[in-house]
Parts: structure tokens; C-alpha cells; sequence
């Protein structure tokens, strides 16, 4: 009890710290950007929410849009939102660690939600609550498949999808058990337009949805049509600014973006939509009560879309390709910390920090570039998620691989594997890891994200990438 009741000081106290480091952040100028296309009456919309308020926040103008053009629409969360312990302590004035005071939590987040869509004109049935674990969805994805125990959440302290109002009630927390639901709903809806939290989030329940929906849908496959998909963004350090409610305002991409390869597109709210979409986000007063600051931030004249090409790599072709940066402020690097400016696309990719893959035959490469200085102190936690058409996903290695200086260890989810192949180069200009093809289950893609640190702390994670091996 008390170690708990540490932890939850520490985070509320890095919480506050967080809040007051964003308030010093420069943004950069307001940018030209192109509209999403128009939402029509023949249009299946489906919302993909990590949290119940995450559809309100990135896409309450969208789905006002849906409703008044008549087009049918879906709204699915992944998790009941039970994990925010500030959240918890704000709103119910009192400090609990009782499992069932979070499942409480996860049902008054559902009720608001309901309430929330319901003010926006979303009937509640047409809302799908599949009550996996908030805060551990990312896990799942990246360690319980085909487990022999499920995953357990750590404040709930269960292991299977807890209300009868759930999709699938009872179902243990594993991977195949969200990646059946998410297919279940797509098979049963067909949308032709998803909206998705995005995979450079700082969040891992809004990188695990995109990353369940990616995988979804190449199991389906030919089955269902290929739907436009629409990635929002909600965490991310120093973003937006200024915090609090500013309609007059624009959304625009981070700084953190600046230079990369993201097409941007948004979608401009009339007045009244803005309006309703200001006091949907208050309906989630669970929330509100210790985040109104931030989250009505998202209240402004346009919601903001936008998702990165796929790399595409071919055998045949040696060359590493180079566009891949850092996301998120970085003490490695002297002139991208708070306060630094970058004035153009060629000034960012010029600084060190780059991420970038090749292939050579049958061999992977990844390579970040890195600062002369922190040879010894370089510390790098690489993700190789690999999928391929003839092994079902559950069983393909999910592949985690942790360098420290020049030496590293491998992990094929929670357990420690041999090298079987794999390099490493270390230099003072850069750290190259070649992996086999093979150890990753022979890919038609992979998804692909890096952490970087020094000694032990964390200094930066790139948005997963998806490479696509021709």
C-alpha cells in the first residue's frame, strides 16, 4: 500500500511538472493545410477511441458531420479509460486502491461517453465498448500472444474484459482476443473511413489501436473493402498551445513534426460544432475535473489528421533510405531541446538523431545517428514487429532488441532468445543493426519503432513506421 501510494505522489507531482515544462515550448507558425475529403451520406465512419474522451477530443466536429450529413456511423474504445489515477483521485476527492473503485472508473467513462455522443446525436447503441486494459494494451501487443496466462492489469489486478456491457465480456487479455474484436467489427460494418488514434502518440493504448487496426486489416485482407484511414493525434509533448479554451484558434501539427514526411490534412468545424464539440469534452467530467486545461485545448476551428507514407524497401537495393527522425524534445541532441527552433526541412534533417532502414539480400538494417559524445552512455531499445500472409500473426515473432554501447541482448516477446545472426556496428557517428529476415518470420512488412536512451534515462521514440519488404 504504501509503495502504491508512492507511486501515485510521483505521478501526480511528474504530471504537474510535465504541465509546467509544455507551457515553455515554442510552436512553430501557423501552416497551409489541406482538407480532408468531404464526409457524405453513403459514408461508414468508424471512430477507433483508445479512451472514452479520445472521440470527443480528435474527433467530435467529424462525427457532428456524419450525424447532419445522415452517413451511418460506429464508435469503438478499446479500453473503459480506467487507469488515470490523477483523474480518479481528482474526481472522487479521495485516495483508493481498491480494484473495484477502478472498474468504477472505467463505468463512469463509459456513462459519459455515452452522454457525450448522445449531445453530438450518436445513439448509444451504435456505440462498442470492448474493455480491454487501459495502459496495457501496448504490452499485450508486444507480449501476450498465445500466452498461457493473459495479461494483468495493475490497478484493476484482473485479467479479462470486466462488464457485461463489453463487446466480449470475459475475454481473457490477449492479443488475438482484441485483434478478433477489432475484425469482428470490421467485417460486420464494412467502414469505408476509419478515424484512429495515431502511432506517434505518446500514449501506448493510442499506438496499440493503431497498431491492432493495421493488423486487422491486412488479415482481412481482400474480404472487406480498403477503407481511407485518418490517424489523430492527442499526446504530444508541448502540444497544442496555449493550453485551455481558445476557438478563435487554429490545430496545428507539433513542432516535432517539422520536415517529417507527414501529410497533414484537417477538417474546419462550423461554429455550432465547435460549440457542441467544447461541451462534449465537459461531459467526460471524470477527466475535466483535473484536465480541462489541456483537453479543451482541443476545442478550436479545425480537428487535424494525417499519417506517414510506408517505407518500401526492395531486395535488390543496398542503399539505407534516410527520412526517418526522432519525435519529442531530446537532451542528446544540444539544439532540439525546449526552446530550439528549427527554421527548415533541411536544418532538421541535418541534425543527428536519424532513424533510417535498408535492406541488403535477406538483411535489415536500421541505423540512428547519434552524437560523438554519448558512445559509452547510448543506450537503444529497437521494436521488429514482422507480418506476413502465411503465418497467422499470434504466432510471428514479436521481436525486442536492447543495445547498450556495443553490446546487445534479443527478445521474442517476454523471452530471452540467441542472436541467430543478428550485428551490430558501433561507431562515434552511428549504431547499425542488422537483423535477419528470418528471425522476424520471413515479413511481407514489419512494423518498426526505436527508444533511445543514456545510461537510464529516455530520450526519445520514434512514431512505429511500417516497412514493406518487396
Amino acid at each position: 500500500m504504501v509503495k502504491k501510494s508512492v507511486f501515485i505522489l510521483v505521478y501526480i507531482v511528474l504530471t504537474i511538472g510535465y504541465a509546467y515544462a509544455c507551457a515553455t515550448i515554442p510552436q512553430p507558425p501557423p501552416l497551409t493545410l489541406n482538407s480532408i475529403k468531404p464526409i457524405e451520406k453513403n459514408d461508414r465512419i468508424l471512430i477507433l477511441a483508445p479512451h472514452p474522451d479520445d472521440e470527443a477530443i480528435g474527433c467530435a466536429g467529424i462525427i457532428q458531420e456524419a450525424v447532419d450529413k445522415g452517413a451511418d456511423i460506429r464508435i469503438a474504445y478499446l479500453t473503459n479509460g480506467d487507469h488515470n489515477q490523477v483523474a480518479f483521485i481528482v474526481y472522487e476527492k479521495r485516495l483508493t486502491f481498491r480494484k473495484g473503485e477502478f472498474i468504477h472508473m472505467g463505468d463512469v467513462r463509459r456513462k459519459e461517453a455515452a452522454k457525450a455522443m448522445k449531445l453530438l446525436g450518436v445513439d448509444e447503441k451504435k456505440l462498442i465498448f470492448l474493455g480491454y486494459p487501459d495502459f496495457g494494451t501496448l504490452t499485450i501487443f508486444k507480449d501476450f500472444w498465445q500466452s498461457a496466462r493473459p495479461y494483468k492489469s495493475m490497478l484493476t489486478r484482473i485479467s479479462q474484459v470486466p462488464s457485461k456491457e463489453n463487446f466480449s465480456f470475459g475475454a481473457p487479455y490477449k492479443g488475438e482476443n482484441i485483434l478478433a474484436d477489432i475484425k469482428k467489427i470490421l467485417r460486420d460494418y464494412k467502414p469505408n473511413k476509419i478515424f484512429v488514434s495515431h502511432p506517434a502518440d505518446t500514449n501506448v493504448d493510442h499506438k496499440a489501436l493503431y497498431l491492432f487496426l493495421r493488423i486487422a486489416l491486412c488479415d482481412l485482407g481482400a474480404e472487406i473493402p480498403r477503407p481511407e484511414i485518418y490517424p489523430y493525434l492527442v499526446h504530444c509533448l508541448g502540444w497544442p498551445l496555449p493550453r485551455h479554451y481558445h476557438p478563435q484558434l487554429g490545430l496545428n501539427p507539433p513542432r516535432q513534426f517539422s520536415g517529417s514526411q507527414v501529410e497533414w490534412l484537417k477538417f474546419d468545424l462550423t461554429p455550432e460544432q465547435l460549440n457542441k464539440k467544447y461541451q462534449a469534452i465537459l461531459c467526460h467530467r471524470s477527466q475535466t475535473s483535473s484536465s480541462a486545461f489541456y483537453l479543451l485545448s482541443f476545442a478550436r476551428k479545425n480537428e487535424l489528421f494525417g499519417d506517414y507514407p510506408d517505407v518500401e524497401l526492395k531486395k535488390e537495393e543496398s542503399p539505407l533510405q534516410k527520412a526517418i527522425s526522432f519525435f519529442g524534445f531530446s537532451n542528446m541532441f544540444a539544439d532540439s531541446g525546449p526552446g530550439a527552433t528549427f527554421e527548415s526541412s533541411k536544418q532538421l534533417t541535418e541534425n543527428k538523431g536519424q532513424v533510417s532502414y535498408g535492406l541488403s539480400g535477406d538483411i535489415l538494417l536500421i541505423r540512428v545517428d547519434k552524437p560523438r559524445e554519448l558512445n559509452r552512455k547510448f543506450r537503444l531499445q529497437l521494436y521488429l514487429f514482422g507480418y506476413s500472409t502465411k503465418i497467422p500473426f499470434a504466432s510471428m515473432p514479436k521481436i525486442r532488441i536492447i543495445t547498450k554501447y556495443k553490446k546487445f541482448k534479443v527478445f521474442d516477446a517476454r523471452k530471452m532468445i540467441k542472436a541467430q545472426g543478428i550485428d551490430l556496428e558501433f561507431n562515434h557517428k552511428e549504431l547499425i543493426l542488422k537483423v535477419p529476415l528470418k528471425i522476424l518470420g520471413d515479413p511481407d512488412f514489419i512494423l518498426s519503432a526505436v527508444k533511445t536512451y543514456t545510461s537510464s534515462m529516455h530520450v526519445d521514440t520514434t512514431s512505429f513506421r511500417n516497412i514493406i519488404i518487396k
